[in-house]
């Protein structure tokens, strides 16, 4: 994915090939490491990692948030964090991606070709004429709402912040209030950046607030909706389906409930996985090696 070449004669470098599901796990692999580059938000770097590698010096992260890197305590271990380019349009498509797929019901159709099952055996939900409730109009959310608005769908879009002028600018009609895009959209799709306003922010009222007839997405942070209201409204059948591309625990242990809750089209956190993303994020990392050997960090990142 990047000519790491570029840095052979003054690095050595190694790849792991593994999800290291413990901080002992990480630390024995990595604490001879001056420069570590990581993988978006798959393993947290917190105080007590920081303290276990004194050797680490630079830690590049793809892209330019890391929810999982706690850097103020970078900084007080003496470390550089850098991030590098990412591109909004993957997750904006694999969010379709998961719509879709409820919809019309890809999986189940799907299954039933490939093992000689019913033919058309399920009816798809139509999205022409049908209103999509973006929760969150930030660059992904506007991307998917564009889309809505080409396959002929009602879009409405709510956050706290956002304005009558900013949802205008996509094009979308703002709603009053959550509850108003929650009780009248026949799909929501979650673009929300997860902080402490939007842990939890879709709860069991909100979830029942939904049409039963209503599809939820969710490629943005698990921890926005309650996971445990998710798994009962889908068994209790409070909503048609849902979609997700992120869950609290990844990989996701193999008893999640979610695993086979009902009407669940789920992917292992796919929304930034493609090839050009991938170059940018390996490239840059490169970059960012060879700018901090220079002795001038770029796309540094604090807290």
């Amino acid at each position: 994915m990047a000519d790491w070449t570029r840095v052979g004669t003054d690095v050595e470098v190694r790849s792991l090939q593994r999800h290291l599901l413990t901080e002992d796990a990480v630390a024995a692999a990595t604490a001879d490491c001056e420069i570590v580059v990581a993988m978006r938000e798959r393993t947290p770097f917190t105080e007590s990692l920081f303290a276990r590698l004194p050797e680490l010096r630079l830690l590049i992260t793809s892209g330019m948030r890391n929810a999982s890197i706690d850097l103020a305590a970078a900084a007080r271990h003496g470390v550089t964090v850098c991030g590098t380019v990412s591109n909004t349009e993957p997750p904006a498509e694999l969010t379709w991606a998961l719509l879709l797929g409820l919809a019309r019901n890809v999986v189940r159709e799907n299954n039933a070709l490939r093992d000689v099952g019913p033919w058309q055996s399920t009816l798809g939900a139509d999205l022409h004429g049908r209103r999509l409730g973006v929760l969150g109009l930030g660059k992904i959310g506007t991307k998917v709402a564009r889309v809505g608005q080409a396959f002929g769908m009602d879009v409405i879009a709510w956050s706290e912040n956002l304005t009558e002028e900013r949802a205008a600018e996509a094009g979308v009609s703002l709603a009053s209030s959550k509850e108003e895009l929650l009780e009248t959209s026949d799909f929501v799709s979650v673009h929300l950046v997860l902080s402490d306003r939007t842990r939890g922010l879709i709860g069991a009222d909100d979830l029942r607030r939904m049409r039963r007839t209503a599809y939820l997405v969710n490629t943005s942070r698990a921890a926005i909706v309650d996971q445990d209201a998710l798994v009962r409204a889908l068994h209790e059948g409070w909503i048609a389906g849902a979609g997700a591309d992120v869950f609290e625990a990844e990989p996701l242990p193999a008893d999640h409930p979610l695993r086979s809750a009902p009407n669940f089209l789920g992917l292992p956190h796919l929304g930034y996985v493609t090839r050009r993303n991938y170059e940018g994020y390996f490239e840059g990392a490169v970059e960012d090696i060879e700018a901090y050997l220079a002795g001038t960090p770029i796309r540094t990142i604090t807290a």
